[in-house]
Parts: C-alpha cells; sequence; structure tokens
C-alpha cells in the first residue's frame, strides 16, 4: 500500500472516530434534554454539536475532510464510504439536523419550566 492510500485510510479513519463522537454527544444532548438535565457534560456536548454543524454549513455543507480526500486520490473525495454504511452516509445531515431541532426544542422547553419555577419562587418569597 503506497503512502496516498495509507494517509487515505488515516483521514476516513479520523472522520469516522470523529463521526463517533460527535454522534455520542448529540446522544447525549438528546438524553440530557428529555431527562431535564443541564450540566457541565451537556454544555459540553452541545458546544461539540454546534461546532460541528457551523463548521459543515461554513464549508457549503460539506464535510472539509472531502477536499483532503480528494486531494489523495478518492475519486468522490468521501469519508464515510469506507466505515460507515453507504445508506448511513447518504442520510447523515438529513437525520442530523432534526435530531438538532428536537434537542434544541427539549431545552428551551426545559429553560422555561426552571424560568417559571424561579420566578414563582421568587414572588412567593417575595424576592
Amino acid at each position: 500500500m503506497d503512502q496516498r492510500s495509507l494517509m487515505l485510510r488515516a483521514v476516513k479513519t479520523l472522520h469516522t472516530v470523529a463521526w463517533l463522537v460527535i454522534e455520542a454527544c448529540m446522544a447525549y444532548v438528546l438524553y440530557a434534554g428529555i431527562t431535564g438535565r443541564n450540566d457541565r457534560k451537556t454544555r459540553a456536548a452541545a458546544v461539540v454539536v454546534a461546532g460541528e454543524s457551523l463548521i459543515f454549513a461554513g464549508t457549503g455543507f460539506q464535510c472539509p475532510l472531502t477536499v483532503v480526500a480528494k486531494n489523495l486520490g478518492d475519486g468522490s473525495g468521501s469519508v464515510t464510504d469506507i466505515y460507515l454504511p453507504r445508506w448511513l452516509a447518504n442520510i447523515l445531515p438529513g437525520l442530523h439536523v432534526p435530531l438538532i431541532l428536537v434537542a434544541v426544542l427539549l431545552h428551551w422547553r426545559n429553560w422555561r419550566k426552571q424560568a417559571v419555577r424561579d420566578s414563582e419562587r421568587r414572588l412567593l418569597l417575595g424576592r
């Protein structure tokens, strides 16, 4: 195996690991929204998901590693085709956006509930 093939495999492996981390963060943000958690881990996971989303949007809704993969000899530039099933790789953006919206709605709901409780507490205590 030549050096370009090894580098391409490394890029695809890096992409797969990054995808797994980002999706684990997404799952945790959803879990935290469902269970009403808002802790440091939730905020860190949300920053990872938001950062990935901003990078993806900022590069024209194309993974920035696509250019790297093309430069290393992958004709399609795909960084998902080696370690993710093609059907999953093709629907990732369409799957990810609704999950982000659900997570935002869940956390907004939790924030509103907490704001109402805090407001009621202040009224009861006269503060």
